[in-house]
């Protein structure tokens, strides 16, 4: 087996390490469940190495991405179910579909993304794709029959908090402003302080829920991404670390050295620090 840059290299490749009896052990045994953690994983790579701006990991991470597709197709395979040219197939008509004044006849074209057209395809997608379920003899409301449904559950909790909102948003059940969501996150706060004060865990957990999610409606109002927000903080807070880290190493120090006192004094040092 040699590298190559055909992606039926790739697939031919999937299909050997699943196989049976000469294939990897690890790779047989796995199952889309087990698998689902690593895709999630590797699409934060991706985000991560262009962040970074390193095109070189991008490369790379993109590769572990489409491995990820890949391997799904071939467990799909396996159970009779579709293989990866279905997929193939499947982003492609979506695509095409989606893009009439691109892919369309010169009339498309030319009258360009009509207003209500990206509604009514959609609409037109999800018939399509009840139509199939109900021919498979499944549930037709494959994502659950509630309006917020359809929002994955795999989303991160702030994402998915962002877009629960939203869509409750569609239907006017939403803050007409910023200012009242503050009142909002003080009252979350104030639970949160009787739930401590009574030490019932449960309710712990339950309040601080509320209020990180009441935190993302504020975030929603004020045109802000929650998760890309919090990502800024967390690279605020991982960069004055280790400027925290350095000055104690040249001071001869460690931080399993120091005490809590000179670390705070070096750590506001590093929030003027250019």
């Amino acid at each position: 087996m040699t590298p190559s840059k055909d992606i039926s290299r790739l697939i031919e490749i999937m299909a050997a390490l699943r196989a049976p009896k000469t294939g990897c052990p690890w790779d047989i045994e796995q199952d889309f469940s087990t698998i689902a953690p690593y895709t999630i994983e590797e699409a934060y790579e991706v985000a991560d190495a262009i962040a970074r701006g390193d095109l070189d990991d991008l490369r790379d991470e993109l590769g572990d991405l489409l491995l990820q597709v890949v391997y799904h197709a071939q467990m799909a395979e396996e159970a009779g179910e579709f293989a990866f040219p279905d997929v193939v197939q499947a982003i492609t008509t979506k695509m095409i579909r989606r893009h009439p004044h691109v892919f369309g006849d010169e009339k498309a074209r030319s009258a360009g993304m009509a207003k209500g057209m990206w509604e009514k395809i959609k609409a037109e997608e999800k018939a399509e794709k009840r139509s199939a379920r109900l021919a498979r003899g499944l549930d037709p409301e494959d994502n659950g029959k509630g309006f917020l449904d359809s929002v994955p559950v795999a989303l991160p909790a702030l994402t998915r908090a962002l877009k629960l909102q939203e869509k409750a948003a569609r239907v006017g059940f939403d803050w007409s402003e910023a200012a009242p969501i503050l009142d909002k996150i003080e009252e979350e706060i104030g639970e949160l302080r009787e739930a401590l004060a009574k030490g019932d865990t449960a309710s712990i957990k339950d309040e601080f829920g509320d209020m990180l999610f009441a935190v993302v409606n504020l975030g929603r109002h004020l045109k802000l991404d929650s998760e890309a927000a919090l990502s800024g903080t967390n690279e605020k807070f991982r960069s004055r670390f280790h400027y925290v880290e350095q000055a104690l190493e040249k001071s001869g120090s460690t931080l399993e050295k120091a005490d809590l006192p000179e670390m705070e004094a070096l750590w506001q040092e590093a929030k003027t620090a250019k």
